[in-house]
């Protein structure tokens, strides 16, 4: 039940701090001392997290809900509202917006218009608050290459090579910003090129023997957990889309009868449109999925909390290491190596139309600039050879046992 102010003024402090619920994670916090504190509870990065709003009376109950549907907002765009409260106190007690905390807000303000994914603001804010304590407060034009390295040098000797660089990246982007915004003459990361350990490559876990690949399929066939959980990795091995593009389908993408699915660019890695060809395997198991979810709402699979939010991201995984797989022998997005490589050594499909239905970009930009062929009617024909060559797979490694 939502609280009224009557609730509130007559609330009495106990032996321990009390906790009043008004609903949609806002509480009120009375203390042994008398105090009293708003705070709502949320969770963010798989994290449960409070974030502080302020202090009854001075924030009244009606103030306090406005504050928590801001911060619920912000959440809705992928970014930690207690993160951004931090960002947007500094710019503020800078008039010029001058540090690199101010600029560092606006840059991620900037992205948020651009309307990047959730995910890719989440790291962004995550990276640039690795960098918050020793250079938020700092005059932007003012840092040095060595205050920099000096940030980077702590993640770094934490064995976390990869997020060192990814920093170093972020971190120049936004001074990128403030030369752009004229409030900085130069960017100190350019410096610093070849000073950072280099992180070891890792490739994701896939099979690219049809042996042990069919007898994987054989398995997922065999899975005893959520039958949606099934019939998504068995459209994973079909489509070997990006796990991420097919948590986050919706109904309306597909077009059974033409068996073609259109993924938009908003859910695209490279931000570009997207078609997969469905073979009559894929479109067997999307009937099977429908009957199953019929009236569960638009998404393909829906979390088992909300409807409106697709299952998690560990959920393909968790149900390969059930069974039986460990993560240093396959994974979700390994099912795109097996593809990329059995399709390639199999001598009939040319490297454009496989690179293509990956969803690959071209890293040349002169041959980018001509390689515009969709090669749709190639890839219809090897998506429907690469479905039979899945059950050739699953029937040998059947018999194989």
């Amino acid at each position: 039940m939502p609280l009224t102010e009557l609730q509130i003024r007559n609330a009495k402090p106990g032996e321990k701090l009390i906790k009043l619920s008004d609903g949609g994670g806002l509480q009120l916090w009375i203390t042994p001392e008398k105090k009293r504190y708003w705070r709502y509870a949320y969770r963010f990065d798989c994290k449960q997290k409070v974030y502080a709003i302020g202090v009854y009376p001075d924030v009244g109950l009606k103030a306090a809900r406005e504050a928590r549907d801001k911060a619920k907002q912000l959440l809705a765009q992928g970014r930690d509202p207690t993160l951004a409260k931090k960002l947007c106190k500094a710019a503020s007690a800078n008039s010029s917006g001058t540090t690199f905390q101010a600029l560092a807000d606006e840059f991620l303000q900037k992205k948020t218009t651009e309307r990047k994914a959730r995910k890719t603001l989440a790291k962004l804010q995550w990276l640039i608050g690795i960098a918050l304590p020793s250079m938020g407060s700092r005059q932007i034009d003012e840092l040095s290459p060595r205050e920099v390295l000096a940030v980077l040098r702590t993640v770094e000797v934490r064995g976390q090579h990869e997020t060192a660089r990814r920093l170093r990246a972020v971190l120049s982007e936004v001074f990128r910003y403030a030369i752009a915004t004229d409030r900085a003459e130069s960017d100190p990361t350019i410096a610093l090129k070849g000073a950072l350990i280099a992180p070891k490559v890792r490739h994701r876990a896939a099979f690219v023997d049809a042996q042990p690949f069919g007898t994987l399929l054989r398995a997922i066939d065999g899975y005893q957990g959520q039958p949606e959980t099934r019939i998504a990795l068995q459209l994973l091995a079909l489509t070997f889309v990006r796990s991420g593009e097919l948590r986050n389908a919706d109904w309306n993408e597909f077009d059974l009868e033409k068996a073609v699915w259109s993924i938009p660019p908003g859910r695209m890695k490279m931000k570009r449109a997207h078609r997969v060809p469905l073979a009559p395997q894929a479109v067997a198991l999307l009937e099977e999925l429908r009957s199953i979810s019929l009236g569960r709402g638009p998404l393909l699979f829906p979390g088992q909390r909300s409807a409106e939010r697709p299952i998690s991201e560990n959920t393909f995984n968790a149900a390969l290491r059930r069974l039986g797989y460990g993560k240093e022998e396959v994974s979700a997005h390994g099912f795109r190596a097996t593809a990329c490589s059995m399709l390639n050594e199999s001598g009939l499909w040319s490297v454009d139309a496989v690179e293509r239905q990956l969803a690959h970009v071209e890293s040349n930009n002169v041959r980018r600039a001509y390689a515009r062929a969709d090669y749709w009617d190639e890839r219809v024909r090897m998506m429907a050879w690469w479905a039979k060559r899945c059950d050739e797979m699953r029937s040998a490694s059947g018999s194989a046992t």
